[in-house]
């Protein structure tokens, strides 16, 4: 009777998370097409603020900014992130590498606003003595690779940890070089992380608010900061239609992203079995 109770009252509460968790973008996305100005009256189906939304300039602006610094961020943020990993799992003594593990770590741990702060201050006195950088778009690509670095450095570190340190050495005993270790066989094994990487870092980027305060100048507001901003003189329907677009293609993407990751798995599988089937017999 108790194992029946705990069961039911597991798969309860699993219900009940996920309610808490999704129902309110169900909800949101419901009343992106209400045709009310009211963003919790619901009058009639409409696309009204789907066509709104393609006339808010400003908005699509702010839009394709946090999509230009999330796309590139990512990129800066997968690419020393990786490096680090690499530092901190494949070389285990070398001077500071205490130093190092420290300093990638503190952003995971660092409240966003000390951070943001941090930067800023710092960025005001290189300005002040070199003249440069403005704030603006490269400033806020710094504080938001700073922050996904840290993040790429996990996931990568956490896929190496997986990986067999046997297959480099075998493919160094057969005569190939450090970089073709790298491409030939550590590549292809790192890209499910690598691609996992990318999209965790891309969607923090997006959607960060502090960093970019901190650290946008006139003209350069992201979406999020956009939303922020009219949230607190109250919320215009139009915001509910651009969340569900992002909500669209963030399914679509961690979807796809989810099935290549699963089918690089299994492929990664089938060719180790077969290699060791092929090295037995």
């Amino acid at each position: 009777m108790s194992q029946t109770l705990n069961k039911y009252f597991g798969k309860a509460w699993m219900l009940a998370v996920y309610a808490f968790l999704y129902l309110p973008i169900v909800t949101l996305v419901i009343y992106s097409f209400n045709d009310s100005r009211l963003v919790t009256v619901w009058s009639h189906a409409s696309l009204r603020w789907y066509s709104a939304l393609a006339e808010d300039a400003d908005l699509i602006s702010a839009v394709w900014l946090s999509l230009k610094i999330a796309f590139i961020s990512a990129f800066m943020s997968v690419f020393f992130g990786t490096f680090v990993a690499f530092a901190l799992n494949r070389y285990k003594r070398f001077a500071g590498r205490t130093f190092l593990a420290s300093m990638a770590n503190m952003p995971l741990v660092m409240p966003e606003v000390i951070v943001g702060l941090a930067l800023l201050l710092m960025l005001v006195s290189v300005q002040h003595w070199l003249g440069f950088p403005e704030r603006g778009l490269f400033t806020i690509l710094l504080g938001h690779a700073l922050l996904g670095t840290a993040y790429a450095a996990v996931v990568v570190t956490s896929r190496l940890k997986e990986m067999d340190g046997r297959l480099d050495e075998a493919a160094m005993d057969l005569g190939s070089k450090p970089w073709q270790v790298f491409t030939l066989v550590t590549f292809p094994l790192l890209v499910p992380a690598l691609v996992s990487a990318f999209l965790l870092t891309f969607t923090l980027s997006f959607d960060d608010v502090v960093l970019s305060a901190f650290l946008s100048g006139p003209g350069y507001n992201t979406m999020p900061m956009v939303i922020f901003s009219r949230a607190r003189l109250g919320l215009n329907p139009t915001i509910n239609a651009v969340a569900t677009v992002t909500i669209t293609v963030v399914t679509i993407a961690v979807i796809a992203s989810s099935f290549y990751t699963s089918h690089k798995e299994r492929k990664r599988k089938r060719e180790m079995a077969l290699a060791y089937s092929d090295a037995n017999k």
